[in-house]
């Protein structure tokens, strides 16, 4: 895999917002943490590409103009993270851990608190 293309198309997907293309890179059994789906499931995992989907959906729902613009992208064996600023000019990242077939199995996304 090329990290670098990775982060594009990653990069490309979100600005799209169009989910299919996101989800492109996931597993059906994906697992992904972040503590902005705890307002809406209770708990920060999420766990399955269906659920993700409707995670996202809400997401880029209550934020139409959600864009986001890669800043560096981290190598790591079969995982990458991802810096990012999103539409609202703060710095956030995602970790993915890749299974053998370069697909998505698990995914963590991290956001600087707001002052």
């Amino acid at each position: 895999m090329d990290p670098k293309a990775f982060a594009e198309s990653w990069e490309c997907g979100w600005n799209s917002h169009d989910l299919d293309v996101i989800l492109s890179h996931y597993r059906d059994d994906v697992v992904f943490r972040s503590q902005k789906a705890v307002p809406l499931f209770g708990h920060g995992e999420v766990v399955g590409k269906a659920a993700l989907r409707a995670y996202w959906s809400e997401a880029l729902r209550r934020q139409p103009d959600l864009k986001f613009r890669v800043q560096d992208v981290l190598v790591g064996y079969r995982m990458l993270v991802i810096t990012y600023l999103n539409h609202r000019g703060i710095l956030a990242a995602e970790t993915l851990y890749f299974d053998t077939d370069g697909m998505v199995y698990m995914a963590a996304a991290y956001h600087r608190p707001a002052s």
